[in-house]
């Protein structure tokens, strides 16, 4: 079985710019195992093979489900107040800090 180890754990909270104290670690750290423990058991179920994916228990016909509605474009009247949202603003654009992304080995 698969787990997350301490080494991808810690890249994993780095990457999230998390602040956790050694306590808080270690719980967050047994958790997600404890997660990825019962994935692979769920995946371990045997079903048919004529059994369809879904994204929950309960399958939805289309006449069933929500119909979508349509996309509408609502032009925001005032740059200034939507401006004033944002930290940094410059252009039309929001600025946002760069995030050095750092490969896994």
């Amino acid at each position: 079985m698969t787990t997350i180890s301490k080494e991808i754990f810690d890249h994993l909270v780095e990457l999230a710019s998390l602040e956790l104290s050694d306590e808080e670690a270690a719980y967050l750290h047994k958790e997600l195992n404890e997660q990825l423990k019962a994935i692979h058991e769920l995946e371990a179920i045997p079903l048919d093979e004529d059994v369809k994916i879904t994204s929950h228990g309960i399958p939805y016909t289309a006449e069933e489900s929500l119909h979508l509605r349509e996309d509408e474009v609502i032009k925001y009247s005032s740059i200034d107040g939507l401006a004033n949202q944002f930290r940094q603003f410059e252009d039309g654009y929001v600025i946002v800090p760069d995030i050095e992304h750092i490969p896994l080995e």
